[in-house]
């Protein structure tokens, strides 16, 4: 029986007039840095032209600022609005995370394979690193909950995990996962870069410790993310900085950072706002649809091998052909190669034997874009 062609999503009405990205290049990975729509654009320049209109006035209000925007934030999240401080990106809530367990050198985190860099760089900054390994083409949820656990050891005390990974758009750290792992006195930190305005309950599963960034999915300035901290921990979260707010302990102690710029953190509540003017649900669903259209033309490709996906997600990740992307270097030139070549922007991870793809989907994306890659992409495959 021939293959079905895939049907096509329709375009996101008024989607892609609330961006201004360039027309060179095809977006096609919202999920690395996300982009900022027009309105939180203007609010966020609004703000910065007020900084410079009268920097006394506005820093001085800055840490009450702060709160009225986190407040803002806490209700799309569905969080407390005391439980979760304003910092700059995931890598530095990572850092404050771990800094607030008071790790000793031989206490053990588990991460796994398909962490972030960096938030597995903090990890081993702090602790004794032990890796839990992830085939990518692991069939569901129940055999990463099954892999997970059986890399726990006694000396386990945290468990580092991605909520959905970055390269691999998989979910790790499921609400069943969290509760198995505090049923064994293990504490959870979960690395959720990639949940608020993807998921509808970002701290799902009340981890010990979350953090998301608010500029992927939220369409927030670059800057903004959100670390979220259960009340047994709230008393010992280090400020990054000593500053004047140190008096007033979390969340007030962890978001001012003296003379810094604020005004992405003070539009960040924009992005939700707009999302919620949208309707979330018909946000995620057209992302999510759009995400596995591309993913569906990608994977006829010869030698593309479509990874577990979770239908939820704005994001799908495929295999290439071996020997494709085996290290960073060479995943990042294959990157490049597809953008100058191709004008296309896509994430290109690396893998040992060989790495993969990733594809997501936005209000301003359409489906022709990723017709296009896919027709593109054939012939640069055929040529390896």
């Amino acid at each position: 029986m021939p293959p079905t062609t895939p049907t096509a999503p329709t375009a996101f009405p008024g989607g892609a007039e609330l961006f201004r990205l360039g027309a060179d290049v095809a977006h096609l990975n919202h999920g690395s840095f996300g982009a900022v729509p027009v309105p939180v654009a203007r609010v966020h320049r609004r703000l910065t032209e007020e900084a410079a209109a009268d920097p006394d006035a506005f820093f001085l209000g800055v840490p009450d600022r702060l709160a009225e925007a986190r407040a803002r934030i806490a209700v799309h999240l569905g969080a407390d609005p005391d439980g979760i401080a304003l910092v700059t990106n995931a890598t530095e809530a990572a850092g404050l995370a771990l800094d607030t367990l008071r790790l000793a050198p031989d206490d053990e985190v588990l991460v796994t394979d398909h962490g972030y860099g960096t938030v597995v760089a903090a990890a081993a900054r702090r602790a004794r690193v032990v890796t839990v390994s992830l085939d990518p083409a692991l069939a569901d949820g129940e055999a990463v909950r099954k892999a997970v656990l059986a890399g726990l050891t006694p000396r386990t005390r945290v468990a580092l995990l991605d909520q959905i990974s970055s390269p691999t758009a998989r979910p790790i750290a499921t609400p069943g996962l969290l509760a198995d792992l505090a049923a064994r006195g293990v504490t959870t930190v979960v690395d959720g870069a990639h949940a608020p305005g993807m998921l509808p309950d970002p701290l799902a599963g009340a981890p010990d410790l979350w953090f998301g960034n608010l500029h992927k999915w939220a369409y927030a300035p670059p800057g903004s993310a959100v670390l979220a901290v259960a009340p047994a921990h709230r008393g010992r979260v280090p400020a990054p900085v000593p500053s004047w707010e140190d008096d007033r302990g979390f969340p007030r102690a962890v978001e001012y950072r003296a003379t810094a710029d604020y005004t992405g953190l003070l539009a960040a509540p924009e992005g939700l706002d707009l999302i919620a003017s949208l309707g979330p649900g018909r946000v995620r669903a057209h992302n999510s649809a759009l995400a596995g259209y591309g993913a569906e033309l990608l994977a006829a490709l010869p030698g593309v091998r479509a990874l577990p996906a979770d239908e939820r997600l704005a994001m799908r990740a495929l295999r290439l052909p071996a020997g494709l992307a085996r290290t960073q270097a060479e995943a990042e030139a294959l990157r490049e190669e597809v953008a100058a070549r191709l004008g296309f922007r896509v994430l290109v991870w690396s893998w040992p034997g060989g790495g993969g793809i990733r594809a997501s989907g936005q209000i301003y994306n359409v489906s022709a874009e990723y017709e296009r890659l896919a027709a593109a992409l054939r012939p640069l495959l055929d040529g390896r």
